[in-house]
């Protein structure tokens, strides 16, 4: 039962929504072409393994360990979904 101004189901269509955000930026973060041979980053070789599992690999997994790092260092959180901004 929905409460408030919201309509039955808005939570499950707030989460279903932060899900489909997510998804795309993923997609859209992955590489696509050919597959280096060597590290663009560090010009390490890249094993034919992660080459032939990762299309369109680019850096090696150290190098692609640290971006991620890096990345989720500076994602932030979600605003839709934090109390602190249904509070304002």
């Amino acid at each position: 039962m929905a409460g408030g101004w919201t309509t039955d189901g808005a939570v499950q269509e707030q989460i279903d929504s932060s899900l489909e955000d997510a998804i795309a930026r993923a997609r859209s973060q992955l590489p696509t072409g050919d597959s280096l041979t060597h590290c663009e980053a560090c010009d390490a070789p890249i094993p034919e393994a992660r080459r032939a599992a990762i299309r369109g690999v680019r850096l090696c997994v150290a190098c692609q360990s640290e971006r991620d790092r890096q990345q989720s260092a500076a994602a932030g959180y979600n605003r839709r979904g934090s109390k602190d901004s249904q509070l304002r």
